[in-house]
C-alpha cells in the first residue's frame, strides 16, 4: 500500500460520499470577472490545476457523469469559473487551468486575478483541491498556486491525478515527495489523494472526504 494517502475512511463515510455525489448535478453559472460571481449559497469546493491536469475528467468521475464538465485536449480551454450545483447541498467550481505557455500574458493575468479574487472573498468555500499530474509531480506553477493559497489562508488539499499512468513501483516515491513539499505549508491538508478518472482509483475516498467536510460544516 502506498503510504501517505488519504485513504482511511470507514465504509459509512464511503457510502455517505457516494450518496452525496449520486444526486442531481447541473451547470448553473459561469463567471469571467470577479464582480460577476454568483451570490453566496451552498458550501463550495473548487478545483484548480495546470491546464490538461484532468480537472474536468475528475469532476465527471466524482459525479458519475460523462460530460458534465467539458473535457478537451486543448490546454487553456476553461476560461471562466464554472459553477455546478450538486442538488442544494454543494457547489462544485471548476477553475481556469494555469501554466499554459500559449495563453497570452494579458489573458493569463486576468485568469490569475479572477482566481485570486474568488479565493479571497468566498466564505462559502470549504476547500480548494489543487490537482497535480501524477506523471509530472509538482511544478513551479503548482508551487505558486499553493503559496497564494497559504497567503490567503484558504484550506486546500493536493490531488494527484492520472494514477493509472504512473507505474505502481513509482507511486510511493511520488507520494512521499508530495508530502514533503506540503509539510511546511500552513493551509495544506496533511495527506494527499491519488486518483484516476479512468479506473476510479481514489475517487471514492475523495467523495468521502468532501462528505466529511460538509458534515463538519453543518455541526
Amino acid at each position: 500500500m502506498t503510504t501517505g494517502l488519504a485513504a482511511d475512511f470507514a465504509p459509512e463515510a464511503i457510502e455517505a460520499g457516494r450518496k452525496l455525489f449520486a444526486g442531481p448535478c447541473d451547470f448553473f453559472f459561469a463567471a469571467a470577472k470577479s464582480d460577476g460571481l454568483p451570490p453566496i449559497g451552498a458550501p463550495e469546493i473548487a478545483f484548480a490545476g495546470r491546464s490538461n491536469v484532468g480537472k474536468s475528467s475528475l469532476i465527471n468521475a466524482l459525479t458519475g457523469r460523462t460530460a458534465l464538465a467539458r473535457t478537451s485536449h486543448t490546454p487553456g480551454r476553461t476560461q471562466e469559473l464554472i459553477f455546478f450545483a450538486l442538488g442544494e447541498r454543494l457547489t462544485i467550481v471548476d477553475m481556469p487551468g494555469y501554466g499554459y505557455a500559449a495563453v497570452g500574458k494579458a489573458k493569463s493575468a486576468t485568469w490569475v486575478g479572477l482566481i485570486r479574487d474568488y479565493l479571497r472573498g468566498r466564505p462559502s468555500l470549504m476547500r480548494a483541491f489543487v490537482l497535480i499530474d501524477g506523471r509530472r509531480g509538482i511544478k513551479d506553477s503548482d508551487e505558486a498556486t499553493m503559496t497564494a493559497l497559504d497567503k490567503t489562508a484558504v484550506s486546500y488539499a493536493v490531488v494527484l491525478t492520472k494514477r493509472d499512468e504512473v507505474k505502481a513501483a513509482d507511486q510511493p516515491a511520488l507520494v512521499a515527495a508530495t508530502l514533503e513539499a506540503l509539510r511546511k505549508r500552513p493551509a495544506a491538508y496533511p495527506n494527499v489523494f491519488f486518483t484516476s478518472a479512468q479506473t476510479g482509483e481514489g475517487v471514492s475516498e475523495l467523495r468521502a472526504h468532501v462528505a466529511q467536510l460538509l458534515a463538519e460544516r453543518s455541526l
